[in-house]
């Protein structure tokens, strides 16, 4: 059925929670399933359950559903038997099962207990918890990622290991003995992993956790590599997938870095610093060693402060983690004394969020690297030359010879590079992948962002370079998911006093821009903000509104197209207008200097409109590698004909366009 790409009706058991995320356009509820029946044909596969419709996020894993849906292949080497297109709302066959109803009244009664908590501590605490990030601001998870603290933001070992600890903490002091202790742990794992979930995700948190317990409390670290090693064995004949699995292999280098590096690490600290702190750094740096090699072939970087980060974090890592464990218990019983628990909590997770943020703005705080294989490699090649230096006493001379010259290099290039952004920089192309979020200066601290790109946290970073704090107007040109799922990027510690959006708008921006001010565009409006100017062009309101059902041509077409001028700067921002709507504004294009490509370079490109513009300078928002093939060739080859600037984001990063005596120039970041 998945190769022919047919239609059925199929019966299917929630095997994980549904998860939210951006799709083309709109959200796309994602759903891990088992199928039980196509038709009058009984199954038992796992499938990929993909949705549009909200209600999708209503069922709860071992919950029975009825849908309708196309089945196509799977794409990697997951073990699915297909992936199901699935059309309209779930119909509900029946309740799950009791545990999980009792696990998901726990998850609702924490979040209840935490509501009254500032956002961003509302939306981490139960992540670190019970690995609910449903409330989970993406801007705020991104900061976590290049912090190097992803893994406090989902069930990991170090969470069950403080839970258990805690829990044989507590059976030592009611007196139980060794005897009695290790079944009471055992039920606090199993309540654990039931209220997370019995995902392989916690699951493999669990085998993890319970193996660093046993190195620490017997005090065989020896015991802990084969027992490691009998464990990667087991979850492997029981969960085949795992074997292809990236979040597995962490997982496992990250155990065996604490088994074997952190024990001599320690001990060689131990004689320069205090005990606690030689622990703590032997830990997050053992860790995050043995992790490196996986991390560089996923996304081609290194970060630099991760295991310092990780640090300054871990202090308030046990006490958030235990006291959100206790209102999770407290809360189904007294949701005003789990209120009272949480207050503590929310303290230890404001540091982490401080941290988070922190480590997250420091330059270079990840550095690019080779990704893939080649990555992993090179890494792996450096590890060793850099054990075989600090082993010699003349090595490490020459070694701190040259990262001394390194240093001083990149210090003076620092110091002689030009400043970004520039001095009277006028026009903002941000760097945020496959998408477009450009800012227009508009007064001191001030700017008028135009989309948003389809994560908020890179948008919300440049915005933070540019010291943009008041957005006087925000211009979403049409509701494609690249252009306004960074919404809540910009709105991130900055207020936004308007939204103008096209006036053919399907609508699907208004749940991100809800509680503002907004307007649609229409042709001859024009905007000031202080000295700027902007003047819409397009679209024509004669066409009718768009539909859910439109496809990306319609939606692009529907595009707003804005002129922005001031004193010695004009620029025509297209949007991502097509060939048809771009030959209906051939003939109102205004000569600019700057011309912000349409729809990041594809080859759908009218070269009369182009060349109307007589801009002198074009930028392309466009992501590296992406799939779309963006920028066509044909269109850069276009652009060089009608002898135009090419700027790129893919390759110069964020872009700055400043004016000077002498007229407009650029000065990308990178």
């Amino acid at each position: 059925m998945a190769r022919a790409g047919r239609f059925a009706t199929a019966e299917a058991v929630v095997t994980g929670d549904p998860q939210a995320r951006p799709g083309n356009g709109r959200q796309m509820i994602i759903i891990r399933a088992r199928a039980e029946a196509v038709g009058r044909t009984r199954v038992r596969v796992p499938v990929l359950l993909i949705a549009g419709d909200p209600r999708w996020l209503r069922p709860i894993p071992s919950q029975r559903v009825r849908l309708l849906g196309r089945f196509v292949p799977p794409r990697g080497p997951g073990l699915l038997a297909a992936v199901v297109i699935v059309r309209g709302p779930p119909t509900l066959l029946g309740a799950p099962s009791a545990v999980q109803r009792a696990a998901e009244h726990v998850r609702a009664r924490l979040r209840a207990a935490v509501a009254r908590l500032p956002p961003d501590r509302r939306g981490v605490l139960p992540g670190m918890v019970v690995g609910d990030t449903s409330r989970l601001d993406p801007a705020l998870a991104e900061e976590f990622r290049i912090a190097g603290l992803t893994h406090l933001l989902v069930v990991s070992g170090a969470n069950l290991a403080i839970v258990v600890g805690a829990v044989l903490g507590l059976c030592r002091l009611a007196g139980l003995g060794r005897r009695r202790a290790p079944p009471v742990a055992v039920l606090a794992v199993c309540a654990f992993v039931v209220v997370a979930r019995p995902e392989p995700s916690v699951l493999r948190a669990t085998v993890m956790g319970l193996i660093g317990l046993l190195a620490l409390f017997t005090g065989r670290g020896r015991q802990g590599l084969p027992a490691l090693a009998a464990a990667v064995l087991l979850l492997v004949l029981i969960d085949p997938e795992l074997a292809r699995s990236y979040g597995f292999a962490l997982s496992v280098l990250a155990t065996a870095g604490l088994l074997v590096l952190a024990p001599p690490w320690r001990e060689r600290l131990a004689r320069r610093m205090p005990g606690p702190l030689a622990d703590a750094l032997a830990v997050a740096a053992a860790a995050e060693v043995a992790v490196a090699p996986v991390l560089v072939l996923l996304s081609g970087e290194i970060g630099v402060v991760s295991v310092f980060a990780n640090l300054l974090a871990a202090p308030a890592v046990a006490p958030a983690t235990l006291l959100g464990a206790l209102a999770a218990v407290t809360a189904p019983v007294s949701l005003p004394l789990a209120r009272l628990i949480v207050r503590p909590a929310g303290l230890a997770v404001g540091w982490i969020i401080w941290v988070a943020r922190t480590a997250a703005s420091v330059p270079y705080a990840t550095i690019p690297w080779a990704g893939g294989a080649l990555g992993a490699s090179t890494l792996l090649l450096g590890a060793v030359a850099a054990v075989l230096i600090l082993r010699s006493r003349r090595l490490r001379l020459l070694a701190a010879a040259a990262l001394t010259g390194v240093l001083v290099a990149v210090v003076a290039l620092r110091v002689i590079a030009p400043p970004w952004p520039p001095p009277g920089w006028q026009l903002a192309a941000c760097d945020v992948g496959q998408g477009d979020a450009l800012a227009l200066a508009a007064g001191p601290g001030q700017a008028v962002v135009v989309d948003t790109g389809p994560d908020p946290a890179p948008v919300d970073r440049c915005l933070h370079r540019l010291g943009v704090t008041e957005v006087p107007l925000l211009v979403l040109t049409h509701p494609h998911a690249d252009h306004i799922n960074g919404i809540s990027g910009v709105r991130h510690g900055r207020t936004v006093h308007q939204v103008l959006i096209t006036p053919r708008t399907s609508g699907r921006e208004a749940r991100r821009t809800s509680g503002l001010r907004t307007a649609p565009a229409e042709p001859g409006q024009q905007w000031r903000v202080g000295d700027l100017t902007l003047s819409v062009l397009a679209p024509l309101t004669t066409s009718p509104a768009l539909s859910p059902e439109d496809d990306g041509t319609a939606i692009n077409n529907a595009s707003v197209v804005l002129v922005a001028r001031r004193p010695g700067f004009s620029a025509l921002l297209a949007g991502d207008v097509e060939l048809e709507a771009q030959r209906a504004l051939e003939a109102s294009v205004p000569h600019v200097q700057v011309l912000k490509v349409p729809h990041h370079g594809s080859r759908s490109q009218d070269p009369g409109f182009l060349a109307a513009a007589h801009a002198s300078i074009a930028l392309i928002s466009v992501g590296a590698r992406n799939d779309y093939g963006h920028p066509s060739s044909a269109t850069l080859a276009l652009l060089h004909r009608l002898r135009t600037q090419i700027h790129r984001t893919d390759k110069e990063g964020d872009i700055a366009i400043a004016r000077t005596r002498s007229g407009l120039t650029t000065v990308p970041r990178r």
